[in-house]
């Protein structure tokens, strides 16, 4: 005989947001793409990975563009409308994941490139010899 539900099935309260920042971080191997509200929480996440692309696959443009319209998808009925884009890293997924936002009408106020580029820091590695 199976058990009594004893929890109620609740919907989760979604909050309404209409202004946020995505981080796209676009590495050799993969692209991580994320939406915060304008305080910096973290509302939902996607990745190449999580899209269902395995290997060298991870890193195409296309892998980037699934990835962006897989998290669209998961947050259009929160109400994002404007948007401001922060892209990191030295991949090929960093075009391709900003354009899909003009499918879903999201305006874009700001395009920033925050890739960490050394000011003659620590010494690079010497040089290889084949």
């Amino acid at each position: 005989m199976p058990k009594p539900n004893t929890k109620p099935n609740k919907k989760k309260n979604l909050t309404q947001i209409t202004k946020g920042n995505i981080f796209v971080k676009s590495t050799f191997n993969n692209t991580l793409i994320s939406v915060t509200d304008e305080n910096g929480n973290i509302i939902n996440w996607a990745s190449s990975g999580s899209s269902g692309f395995k290997g060298a696959r991870k890193s195409t443009p296309y892998a980037a563009q699934t990835a962006m319209t897989q998290l669209m998808e998961k947050i259009k009925n929160r109400g994002l409308s404007q948007v401001k884009v922060f892209v990191s890293g030295v991949g090929n997924g960093r075009d391709a994941a900003i354009r899909v936002l003009s499918n879903y009408h999201i305006d874009v106020s700001m395009i920033k490139d925050i890739t960490p580029v050394p000011h003659n820091g620590c010494r690079p590695k010497k040089t290889r010899r084949v």
